[in-house]
């Protein structure tokens, strides 16, 4: 059951020689979700052997074109390819017209629709979800609308221990209830308490309400997973609580220490601002990105990030990170 993270692009407004524009695909068991679309989005998935037609939904944080410039291309190539399905589009409010305009001029032919899904959220809300997964939508702060997205697996039903249904004689119907997280009550005289006798197991009444606790009698398979991206933003109290203990953290981080200014005039992070959200907020990994093309070579990030927060990482083009499956 992977859940796995493909960086396609690092870069911010302006694309260098070996860094592109935002993009990034997660795995989650085989469903493959794009978070941002810029240019050459199309060549990263191919260079990674990600199937353009096996995309499911794509999820756009805001309309600065080094975020959503490729999307063009991205739905003229899946027309070409056969595509039939249609393709969800989560995005701001705005990205109605802009997907309309191109609709109108380069749509004729195509047998899918592209379907946008307005975003517009002050809180984390929810705004997609399968059977195994769900997404979260927040406010981000910066020049104009923007969102970061959530993506979570949902808890799953909890495994009832094997050796406590022989020793509780538990029912189906009472088994279904603890697997749910459900406890059981079970009434006055009915049998609660085994014991062995002769070698059988028997039950004795009780002249109280006995309740079987489906915190004692169950365990959860395994832990589920998290990815939260950010990206763009300036720093702001409330993202760390929204984003509390994921897993993986994507956090741009556009410039690096001594650049605190022209961050804030451009409602962008340091390297520092970064990691200090991801303390904040506990996470397990952070993964910095969207660096400033002054700074070619941003090994130098990784370092400062590392003074805040250990378990930073830069991301870079063509980069996997798995988050293993933790059985418990």
């Amino acid at each position: 059951m992977n859940f796995t993270l493909n960086i396609l692009g690092t870069a911010s407004a302006l694309p260098i020689v070996n860094r592109y524009p935002s993009a990034q695909v997660l795995d989650v068991r085989g469903r493959l979700f794009l978070i941002d679309c810029g240019e050459g989005v199309q060549i990263q998935m191919r260079r990674q052997h990600l199937s353009i037609l096996k995309l499911d939904t794509i999820f756009i944080t805001h309309l600065h074109g080094d975020h959503v410039f490729g999307i063009f291309g991205l739905l003229s190539t899946m027309s070409m390819l056969g595509r039939k399905t249609p393709m969800n589009i989560y995005a701001p409010t705005a990205f109605g017209k802009i997907l309309n305009d191109f609709m109108a001029s380069f749509g004729e032919g195509f047998n899918f629709e592209p379907v946008h899904h307005a975003v517009k959220v002050s809180a984390p809300e929810k705004i997609f979800e399968t059977r195994n997964m769900e997404v979260l939508a927040f406010p981000l702060k910066h020049r104009i609308e923007t969102y970061g997205y959530l993506f979570r697996e949902k808890t799953p039903m909890r495994n009832v221990r094997k050796e406590c249904i022989e020793k509780y004689g538990l029912t189906l119907a009472e088994i279904a209830a603890l697997k749910r997280g459900e406890d059981v009550v079970r009434a006055p005289g009915e049998a609660c308490e085994p014991s062995v006798e002769n070698g059988f197991v028997r039950f004795s009444g009780s002249d109280e309400p006995a309740v079987l606790k489906s915190s004692e009698l169950t365990y959860l398979p395994y832990k589920p997973r998290s990815f939260a991206y950010c990206s763009d933003t300036a720093p702001f109290r409330q993202l760390s609580e929204w984003i509390k203990g994921v897993d993986l953290l994507y956090h741009e981080a556009t410039f690096p220490c001594g650049y605190e200014s022209l961050a804030k005039a451009t409602f962008h992070s340091t390297t520092l601002q970064a990691a200090e959200c991801a303390a904040a907020a506990g996470v397990g990994r952070l993964l910095i990105g969207h660096y400033s093309s002054r700074f070619p070579d941003a090994r130098f990030f990784l370092d400062e990030a590392r003074s805040v927060f250990p378990a930073a990482e830069l991301s870079a083009e063509g980069m996997k990170v798995d988050l293993p499956l933790v059985r418990m």
